[in-house]
């Protein structure tokens, strides 16, 4: 490993032994909060997964029964029927801190358009009317499976930057900074024992 560039002086290596002191606190520190990021990680992703799971299989579900009604129907008809918003749908998005890491946090506010549906009843089927009510229940779902995606990908990069930090602290900065300052005191071990010869030839 290769040492610092500096002189091998007293003061420089008291400034070195501070400043490595700081390195090692600093990588006790980061590899604490990378621990604790990948714990909350693996929460996030297990949280993730079930409700992406839950959300394709209602989607699914919403979708063949969408076709039967298309069956039976003109497709049109039912297309207009799923274009028509049965809310009016407003998002408030507010950032939460995950362990210094801001993530999007959106609550939904649905306000009924009015008491009927947008649609004739006599025009569509029931699977057609029953698929309607299903997409607008899914739709906090779909947004929570948003937000939850969008905090797993940025903890993720968050990781990945804690991890080159710790990595360049444990692998270069800390093992220089050690090599720097053994080589300081061999030095300064090896002027003090001329500096003791010396005196010993005066003497003599």
């Amino acid at each position: 490993m290769a040492r610092l560039n500096v002189n091998p002086t007293r003061m420089e290596l008291k400034k070195l032994k501070a400043r490595l002191s700081t390195a090692v606190r600093g990588h006790k520190l980061l590899k604490d909060k990378s621990d604790e990021m990948i714990r909350r990680f693996t929460v996030l992703l297990r949280e993730d997964k079930a409700l992406r799971n839950e959300v394709e299989q209602e989607l699914a579900a919403t979708l063949r029964q969408f076709s039967v009604a298309r069956s039976v129907m003109p497709g049109y008809v039912a297309e207009t029927a799923f274009a028509l918003p049965s809310v009016a749908v407003k998002a408030e998005c507010e950032v939460e801190s995950i362990m210094g890491v801001n993530v999007p946090k959106v609550e939904l506010c649905s306000e009924k358009n009015s008491e009927e549906l947008p649609y004739a009843l006599p025009e569509i089927t029931s699977e057609a009317d029953s698929s309607v009510e299903r997409v607008t229940a899914l739709l906090p779902r779909l947004v929570k499976l948003a937000e939850t995606e969008k905090a797993v990908r940025l903890l993720a990069d968050e990781i990945e930057r804690n991890k080159r930090r710790v990595n360049a602290l444990e692998y270069i900065m800390i093992p220089q900074l050690e090599e720097t300052i053994k080589y300081i005191r061999d030095k300064l071990d090896e002027n003090e024992r001329a500096a003791i010869v010396r005196l010993m030839k005066v003497k003599g």
